[in-house]
């Protein structure tokens, strides 16, 4: 769910900015998506990566790559348009299960190749560090999840735990 909590911090970000900002906080928002792609295609560039490892850990960073340049888009449109469609939502939401099943993959994977530690080093310390980043962006969204059911169940012992109310 890395990927998916990538866009809920943009959006959360630029909803503290008034809405003349906005612009300038996309380019900060680019910056910070070079900065995020950068490692994976340095990783996917070196010549250890195309080695041999018995899981396909490639094949999931690029597939990570590409989540990566759809959290971009998705990032975008929300943080651009004001108040948020339907739709993007229901994108958004769609997205998060996507980035889930691909987190729990990435965590699969790295789990279970750790002779690919000696084969493909900088693959598996990449595959490694993204499965850490999806299991604490996994926790955020599951305490998030439980404090906006507290929320719906009582309205008066949390205020404003949901998102997109």
């Amino acid at each position: 769910m890395l990927h998916h909590f990538l866009v809920h911090a943009a959006f959360q970000t630029s909803r503290w900015l008034p809405k003349d900002q906005r612009l300038k906080f996309q380019v900060v928002l680019f910056v910070f998506v070079v900065l995020f792609l950068t490692p994976q295609f340095y990783v996917l560039s070196r010549p250890k990566s195309s080695r041999y490892c018995e899981k396909p850990l490639l094949n999931n960073l690029i597939v990570f790559i590409v989540f990566s340049f759809i959290a971009t888009g998705l990032s975008i449109a929300i943080t651009l348009t004001d108040p948020v469609p339907k739709t993007i939502r229901a994108a958004f939401h769609t997205f998060g299960l996507f980035s889930f099943i691909e987190g729990l993959c990435t965590v699969i994977l790295t789990l279970t190749a750790p002779q690919c530690a000696n084969t493909t080093t900088e693959l598996y310390i990449f595959s490694l560090v993204a499965s850490w980043a999806c299991i604490f962006s996994t926790a955020f969204f599951v305490v998030r999840g439980g404090l906006c059911l507290v929320h719906k169940l009582f309205p008066h012992w949390l205020r404003d735990a949901c998102l997109w109310d």
